[in-house]
């Protein structure tokens, strides 16, 4: 048994495990191929993230809009749940298209397009490209975040619910997961022009584990089926988002047959956690 001091601690843990894989970053030397690759594999566990959030936020949904359907549950709960679940996912892809067209770009000013370099220097091409990287890295995180909001609650509603092994079990499982996430905001961080700095790299590690533990502690005070959904969703439609960027950027860096091996490695990494975790829980 846990008191709930414990499970905020645990909560936090189980989002910072994130910075476990952050260190990759800092990687360089590294060949466009062996880039490439580990771009794919942070893509392949991207991918994997957008099936189980929509996995979990239908199962919610459906089975809310089958009993009503049935006569066994409320109308109006299945509809306010299937608004969520849209009103969500267009949450997540529309306000990262947001974020990025009004807030990224501030930081990251467009004198540095590719219409103003000119095409035999190669150092501003370098400089370019770490601009770009820095930004997508941010976006990722951003994803993340909203994907790990998601986890927290849900730790949190299972203890609220008197479920402690299930919460610790998805702790320990969540714990796990967010450190192949960290790969997967590491991943278009390698091999740069200069290492990204640990400053960088905390803001980033923040942004992506620090909404589990702010999840937990939410999720605690509440359960709420509305909640649960609208939040998978907007993870589910941010993590779409950036993973259409790291495909793009991932065609332009690499051959087709190493990108799909990469995807299709991080998918395996995802479902072989994801299986240890539920069968932990069986």
């Amino acid at each position: 048994m846990i008191d709930y001091w414990q499970l905020l601690l645990l909560g936090a843990i189980a989002g910072f495990t994130i910075f476990l894989g952050l260190p990759v970053a800092r990687l360089q030397n590294l060949s466009s191929k062996k880039k490439g690759f580990l771009n794919a594999l942070a893509l392949g566990i991207l991918v994997f993230l957008i099936i189980d959030v929509f996995s979990h936020a239908y199962e919610t949904a459906s089975n809310a809009a089958t009993n009503a359907f049935s006569g066994k549950g409320s109308t109006g709960d299945a509809i306010v749940d299937l608004v969520a679940m849209f009103g969500g996912i267009a949450i997540g892809l529309i306000g990262l298209v947001y974020y990025e067209t009004k807030i990224m770009t501030k930081k990251f000013p467009q004198i540095l397009s590719l219409e103003n370099i000119k095409s035999g220097d190669e150092h501003l091409h370098k400089v370019f490209h770490d601009a770009s990287a820095y930004k997508l890295a941010m976006m990722i995180a951003i994803g993340i975040g909203s994907h790990n909001f998601s986890e927290g609650l849900a730790i949190g509603q299972s203890y609220i619910a008197g479920q402690i092994g299930l919460a610790i079990i998805l702790i320990i499982g969540f714990g796990a997961h967010n450190t192949t996430e960290g790969f997967g905001i590491a991943g278009p961080l390698t091999g740069l022009l200069t290492k990204p700095s640990a400053r960088f790299l905390a803001k980033v590690g923040l942004v992506g584990g620090g909404p589990t533990f702010i999840g937990t502690i939410l999720g605690s005070l509440w359960n709420s089926n509305i909640a649960y959904i609208l939040f998978l969703s907007i993870a589910g439609g941010a993590l779409i988002y950036v993973s259409m960027l790291m495909y793009n950027t991932g065609r332009k860096h690499t051959t087709n047959d190493v990108l799909m091996v990469g995807i299709f490695i991080g998918l395996c990494i995802g479902f072989v956690t994801d299986l240890v975790v539920t069968l932990g829980g069986s």
